[in-house]
């Protein structure tokens, strides 16, 4: 008796899903709630298990987009599943492999036969199809025969022979060095990015606006209190953490930034989940940190990194990746400059953070060399003025500069 194992249910709207890999293989043992194979959504990555001990029987392959409740693979009971039955070769492939058997090209010939320059039945169809006289060419067959090897070759030599023939201006040098490529299927996950960001670059009326922070102070803060705070809270103190709060403070103050437009409506959310994009190994994911407002810089910390390392495990669950107010992503980590990052919708703003580069700056009057940090907000201008927009990342500016207020909450 077999079970037949089907792709479940895996959440509102996801209709679909890929096999990305079998980590059991076919007519291998698996035990009850092994996990046999990975399934990918347009969101996640998740684990599909065995519901009986028993021998696996694969029967979608690796790549195949499968519909929920469409039949994956089977545990049979007992031991090792059958072998696969291969196809019974046609009757024109026998024939060719029996010729190919007793045409093998021999060493020496004492001379020429009748069999000489004359084709064998496959090779006599070829070389008509292709309109190659028998005269010329050379069998490699037994006392001379033209094999079906030998029709494919003179196939070939006369495809190669015919741009010779043509008048043809002077041959063009091929370039130096490698002209391979690669194609690769795009996973659900990436084809819904493109979609998303194709939609949100059509649907909303996008514009950045940039500021520059000096990151000193809280580069003092973190070199000054680092060691206490990871020996107290288990955790490091990074960038994110100072950028979170910062974000979720101004967003009392400009409640527009942390809105979203849906029909003919405007909704402000009262709190802030906030979206942190991670780097995955299959694409760009953006896990949510709830009601981060309410969170302080360890309990930050401590989500950012629970979250990165699910998404470097593509563990991530639907839940985990649906519903954030506002997001923030770090292109600082990969050497950017500056950038106008898209927003993630159905959001209104999202907050781009750069890498840190010592640079000239005026203070009271002189010049002084400080460690500077362009940031960039992106935002949707039908809910967000420009007066929001600007005020908002001031107030994220004023913050950073000045982290004390984000502890006394001024």
């Amino acid at each position: 008796m077999s079970l037949e194992i089907k792709v479940p249910p895996v959440g509102e709207s996801i209709t679909e899903v890929v096999l990305s890999r079998w980590i059991k293989n076919d007519g291998d043992a698996v035990e009850m709630d092994e996990v046999i194979a990975e399934l990918e959504s347009d969101k996640a990555t998740f684990e599909l298990t065995a519901e009986q001990a028993g021998t696996l029987k694969t029967i979608a392959a690796e790549g195949d987009t499968l519909p929920i409740g469409a039949v994956v693979c089977k545990i049979e009971d007992g031991g090792a599943a059958p072998a696969k039955k291969e196809d019974a070769p046609k009757a024109e492939e026998k024939a060719a492999v029996a010729e190919d058997k007793t045409s093998a090209p021999v060493a020496e010939r004492a001379g020429d036969s009748y069999a000489t320059g004359t084709p064998s039945p496959a090779a006599g169809k070829i070389l008509a199809e292709k309109g190659v006289d028998a005269s010329s060419v050379k069998g490699t067959g037994v006392d001379g025969r033209i094999t079906k090897e030998d029709a494919v070759k003179a196939e070939a030599g006369k495809k190669a022979e015919a741009p010779k023939a043509a008048a043809a201006p002077a041959a063009v040098a091929a370039p130096a060095g490698s002209r391979s490529e690669r194609r690769e299927k795009m996973s659900p996950l990436r084809r819904t990015v493109a979609k998303r960001l194709v939609a949100v670059k059509n649907e909303t009326a996008m514009l950045t606006t940039f500021n520059e922070v000096n990151m000193k102070p809280i580069m003092d803060l973190r070199g000054k209190y680092k060691d206490q705070f990871k020996e107290k809270y288990g955790v490091g103190l990074g960038f994110m953490s100072f950028f979170t709060k910062a974000v979720t403070e101004a967003l009392k103050d400009f409640p527009a930034v942390n809105g979203r437009i849906e029909g003919e409506e405007l909704v402000y959310n009262n709190f802030a989940d906030i979206s942190i994009a991670v780097s995955a190994p299959k694409g760009l994911v953006v896990p949510v940190i709830r009601n981060a407002e309410s969170m302080s810089l360890a309990q930050i910390e401590k989500s950012v990194l629970e979250l990165a390392l699910k998404a470097r495990d593509s563990k991530l669950t639907i839940e985990e990746m649906t519903g954030g107010t506002f997001t923030i992503t770090n292109g600082g980590v990969f050497g950017s400059m500056m950038s106008t990052p898209i927003i993630n919708a159905p959001q209104s703003a999202i907050l781009g953070m750069h890498n840190i580069v010592e640079r000239p700056v005026a203070e009271k009057g002189e010049v002084v060399i400080r460690p500077m940090m362009y940031v960039a907000l992106s935002y949707d201008h039908r809910i967000i003025d420009g007066r929001e927009s600007v005020g908002f990342l001031v107030r994220v500016k004023q913050l950073l500069e000045d982290p004390a207020r984000l502890l006394l909450g001024i």
